[in-house]
């Protein structure tokens, strides 16, 4: 499952992090966004952009291309 299909208040770990662009990983990495951590979707805007999740007690906001490299495995 990738982030951007995540519903609003779904929780889940980051199970991988697929890219070609080492510009996102690297940013989410700085973010705290690494693979096992557990995130929760907070909100989405209106077309789907960007996207507000919790990690590590920290709210970020990603943008659509950044959400794609995310496989999420979702948590109960």
């Amino acid at each position: 499952m990738q982030l951007k299909d995540m519903a609003i208040g779904a929780k889940g770990r980051v199970k991988a992090m697929t890219t070609s662009t080492p510009e996102y990983r690297r940013r989410l990495l700085m973010l705290g966004v690494t693979p096992g951590c557990t995130i929760e979707v907070v909100r989405i805007a209106p077309l789907g952009d960007p996207i507000e999740i919790r990690t590590r007690g920290c709210l970020i906001s990603v943008r659509k291309d950044e959400a794609e490299i995310l496989d999420i495995e979702p948590i109960g």
